[in-house]
């Protein structure tokens, strides 16, 4: 056992596949602490800035002082407690659901969500770059499984009409977390009516940060489906933790009372939830926070693209600059560290094999002179 620690540690280093961790000192916001130095943030999920929000903050410390810090047990047993109805009275209000289920994380959600609803009499369409996530529920699902060229519609519709199961779900990111560009959903949700099948949306990167105010890629194409069940989280522009499901009231009864990453962990703390609340409050009276968020990604990727540098086909504020090689790609995320700006490199299994990139994200905090300033400092590093 010690012989194959060794090896493949060993392996992974020469593929340039090791990861370290770095520490950031302090709070989170558009500039971080990184080993005594302040450097500005290009790769965190904090889209609209609020992970260090006062108001959120006062929402906790009022939840602690109140509900105390742990919620006790699991959802089932006595871990529900009034924050956790909040919130999901909140999120319902919010996309104009029928129903909502407050999960730890997006990764509990989807593999909760796809092993209560598929199993082996399913067959699933699932889009060729899906988040982890998916793929690891959709084999827990055991479920049949047919992969679909990234957004590729026209092979998606082959699939189903091939299909000899009678029940089927397609399953789609709304944002593509390392891409960048969105789900066809409306050509998707037709596709589910010609053929009959559910809908299941992961829209983590969406939620809060696209549509005019923030409600996701449903907003995007101005589309409301009773096929569609829809998943975001609240640890990503909504700048906390834990993540929703909203569906009709009948299937998220029957997820409630099968998914296993529900039924059996300990519910988020109760301030978790309070801030969730406060952070659907303030993007409800505050679109402009989302404006801005939207125009700093469009500055973003037009001055990328003004210097030949590939961002694939995104659209919105996650933009990939395109490296190739690993090792290449770690040697100008440690020069730009070195100037001033961390961005994150990625590489597989992340992204495909030969596609190592900068994971470039933005915020609404972000100025224009920053975001200028840094496209020619990852300009000059990509040289």
């Amino acid at each position: 056992m010690d012989n194959f620690i060794t090896e493949k540690l060993i392996e992974l280093k020469d593929k340039g596949l090791i990861r370290r961790i770095k520490k950031v000192h302090g709070p989170q916001g558009k500039y971080i602490n990184i080993d005594n130095k302040d450097v500005l943030l290009l790769c965190s999920n904090d889209y609209l800035g609020l992970a260090n929000d006062q108001r959120l903050k006062d929402a906790a410390i009022s939840a602690i002082s109140e509900y105390g810090t742990g919620s006790g047990a699991s959802r089932l047993v006595s871990g529900t407690m009034t924050p956790h109805i909040e919130l999901e009275k909140a999120i319902r209000d919010f996309k104009n659901a029928e129903a909502a289920l407050v999960f730890n994380s997006g990764y509990n959600a989807n593999i909760g969500v796809i092993t209560s609803l598929c199993d082996r009499n399913t067959e699933i369409f699932s889009d060729k770059l899906n988040h982890a996530s998916i793929v690891d529920g959709i084999t827990g699902s055991r479920a049949s499984l047919r992969r679909y060229p990234h957004l590729d519609t026209d092979k998606l519709r082959e699939l189903l009409k091939e299909s000899k199961s009678k029940r089927k779900m397609i399953i789609t990111d709304g944002v593509f977390s390392m891409d960048g560009d969105v789900t066809p959903l409306k050509k998707i949700t037709e596709l589910a009516e010609e053929f009959d099948a559910l809908i299941y949306l992961d829209d983590a990167h969406g939620t809060g940060s696209v549509g005019s105010t923030g409600r996701g890629t449903t907003e995007v194409f101005n589309i409301k489906s009773n096929r569609i069940i829809e998943m975001g989280t609240f640890g990503k522009a909504l700048g906390s933790f834990g993540a929703y499901v909203c569906a009709s009231t009948e299937i998220i009864e029957l997820i409630k009372n099968t998914a296993r990453s529900f039924i059996y962990t300990t519910s988020l703390p109760p301030a978790v939830c309070a801030a969730s609340v406060e952070a659907i409050k303030i993007i409800n009276n505050d679109t402009e926070r989302i404006t801005r968020l939207q125009k700093n990604a469009e500055l973003l990727r037009e001055e990328l693209n003004n210097r030949g540098i590939d961002t694939l086909n995104s659209t919105t504020q996650i933009i990939p600059a395109i490296i190739g090689p690993n090792h290449d790609a770690m040697k100008v995320s440690e020069r730009l560290l070195i100037e001033g700006i961390f961005i994150q490199a990625i590489r597989p299994p992340s992204v495909p094999q030969g596609s190592a990139r900068l994971r470039i994200t933005v915020t609404s905090e972000h100025t224009e002179k920053e975001l200028i300033e840094s496209v020619e400092k990852i300009a000059g590093a990509l040289k």
